[in-house]
């Protein structure tokens, strides 16, 4: 089960942001704030993502404003840059869980605007998992293509799920969802396409794979 941790998580500036955290007073106010970014951020415990947070402050044109102050979560405020956008990278805290970080600018009233973002930090098995994703499932699992990987999901008859497809996976008990992997899709009538990965992995490899899945599942498992 999923729960929110009450604990602070530490959030950092990096260097290789696009826009600099400035102590600044706002040169500028938005009518609306903007994710840019993807919505969770995932990672180990005490880990620093490479994918920041960005965000857009828009004017009441739906236009990018250059100087607005945006504060993420116990993050070094800054003023958004020349396209509207501001971003940060943060450090996830050390305890596994899920968090809200939140991205606050204000309007002309002085009304807070926030946007939210998801940010999940693994525990040691569920990193292991994550690694074993990464390497074994990651091409048929994950529809984006990368430099290092190209995405084989659309030449199945079958489209797998992402395993952040809670809607789809939360579905599946945890007993069938490790059969599943150990024994491949026909274990339970599902697509011969997903193979047996029990001559590969280790059961306790298995066991952190299902165990990275519930962690990372959108809407969360319960």
């Amino acid at each position: 089960m999923n729960r929110r941790i009450p604990i602070t998580i530490l959030a950092m500036l990096s260097a290789s942001c696009r826009h600099a955290p400035s102590p600044q007073p706002a040169t500028a106010l938005g009518a609306a704030i903007l994710k840019v970014s993807e919505d969770t951020i995932v990672g180990g415990v005490g880990v620093m993502p490479d994918q920041p947070l960005t965000v857009q402050v828009n004017d009441a044109d739906g236009n990018g404003i250059a100087g607005a102050r945006v504060e993420f979560t116990d993050s070094a405020p800054g003023l958004t840059g020349a396209d509207g956008q501001f971003s940060t990278r943060i450090r996830l805290g050390t305890n596994a869980g899920r968090y809200t970080i939140t991205a606050t600018t204000h309007d002309k009233t002085g009304k807070s605007l926030q946007t939210t973002f998801t940010a999940i930090a693994l525990d040691y098995r569920q990193t292991l998992g994550r690694e074993l994703s990464e390497k074994h499932c990651a091409r048929c699992h994950d529809p984006q293509s990368t430099a290092e990987r190209v995405s084989n999901r659309d030449n199945l008859a079958t489209q797998p799920h992402a395993f952040s497809d809670g809607a789809a996976l939360n579905q599946i008990s945890s007993a069938n969802l490790i059969a599943i992997i150990a024994h491949g899709g026909t274990a339970l009538g599902k697509s011969p396409e997903m193979p047996p990965y029990s001559p590969t992995l280790s059961t306790s490899e298995i066991n952190a794979l299902a165990a990275c899945i519930r962690a990372i599942a959108n809407p969360p498992w319960r």
